[in-house]
């Protein structure tokens, strides 16, 4: 299968999977539960349960187990960007080109939507199977919440705050993504991988720098779009870091300085599993796909 009809094969299952584990909107609370599925589903690029798929065949992994993986970390991003949006954050009124949660519902409803989602994720994580060992699967909550924690996203979004008016460093900024965008980024691959059979230390090694690298160039690449394309492109309002003086790549380096620090992490990533052969045939992929992504 060539990567554009796996990635869509990946994307389609993962919103059929969505549809099915979040709550039905007819059961109550009816809006809270339709204001979750308004959130998460029908929209976005996947990226996050495509690297999950992706590190999971790898380790020959069931479709079935990543699909459950995939959508944790897809709900915790789904929760992660409603709770961006309101005002008293970004202050956002568009996102995957509809209205934000909070302006299509309320401040509030879209405040418990985030709880919910998040609470939701680690349900998935514990009802179902993911790996033979109860203590991986132990392992891999773990993971799933470090990530998503002070000690991964929800503290690289204080440090965003804090550091909104003032101008980083390139150091400052990397320490950041690595919390901010880089966790979960990072779990989302690592989770892939423990749904499969176990790895060598040192091809999880491997794995984990990938992780890292692929966390970063991401973030870089979002800054270069919040540049140069348009919000009907984007899907939501373009050019709203600069405007609310936060310290992105572009602001700190420069876009050419930045299009060069994406290529350099691409050719880092890709480095860190080429010893995987084939088996790392869709991570090279999905690396490519996340520096010429438009959107």
């Amino acid at each position: 299968m060539d990567f554009q009809s796996w990635m869509t094969a990946v994307q389609q299952r993962t919103e059929r999977a969505l549809e099915s584990l979040l709550p039905a909107a007819d059961i109550a609370p009816q809006r809270l539960h339709r204001a979750m599925r308004y959130a998460t589903l029908g929209g976005g690029k996947r990226v996050r349960p495509l690297l999950c798929h992706a590190a999971g065949e790898l380790a020959g992994a069931d479709c079935a187990r990543l699909d459950i993986a995939g959508c944790a970390v897809e709900m915790i991003h789904a929760y992660s960007l409603v709770h961006d949006d309101l005002p008293c954050m970004d202050d956002d009124v568009l996102r995957r080109g509809k209205p934000t949660c909070h302006v299509e519902y309320d401040e509030a409803t879209a405040l418990l939507v985030g709880d919910a989602l998040q609470s939701q994720a680690f349900l998935l994580l514990s009802d179902h199977v993911l790996a033979n060992d109860p203590r991986r699967q132990l392992d891999m909550l773990r993971l799933l919440a470090q990530s998503a924690g002070s000690r991964g996203m929800a503290g690289g979004q204080m440090i965003d705050i804090e550091g909104t008016g003032h101008e980083l460093t390139r150091a400052e900024l990397e320490f950041m993504h690595v919390h901010k965008t880089g966790a979960l980024i990072r779990s989302a691959i690592l989770l892939g991988a423990q749904c499969g059979t176990p790895l060598p230390e040192v091809e999880m090694a491997r794995l984990d720098h990938f992780a890292k690298r692929v966390g970063l160039l991401f973030q870089v690449i979002d800054d270069i779009l919040d540049t140069e394309a348009s919000t009907a492109t984007l899907g939501k309002t373009a050019g709203k870091d600069a405007a609310q003086g936060k310290a992105t790549y572009v602001s700190a380096m420069g876009l050419a300085e930045a299009r060069e620090m994406a290529d350099t992490l691409r050719r880092e990533a890709r480095e860190s599993i080429e010893a995987f052969g084939e088996r790392g045939r869709r991570l090279h992929e999905l690396a490519h796909f996340i520096v010429t992504r438009k959107f």
